[in-house]
């Protein structure tokens, strides 16, 4: 066995304090978990207008989010 081996929480611990120094910092972001039921019968709820939603009126709603700017 090796005497110089280091734990997974050493290793853990070097590599977050090489990224501080690099200026980064963690961050921890919570997303819905696509695989629930509740978030396949939520999505289908919310996509319900959309999909009724004459193409037109769905042109309309894309044109008045998109960042022109940027054309």
């Amino acid at each position: 066995m090796l005497t110089n081996a280091r734990s997974s929480r050493d290793k853990v611990r070097l590599h977050r304090e090489r990224l501080r120094a690099q200026g980064l910092r963690p961050v921890q972001i919570w997303v819905p978990d696509v695989h629930a039921r509740s978030f396949a019968r939520t999505a289908s709820q919310q996509s319900k207008p959309w999909l009724q939603a004459s193409e037109r009126s769905r042109s309309g709603f894309i044109d008045a989010i998109s960042d022109h700017a940027a054309e």
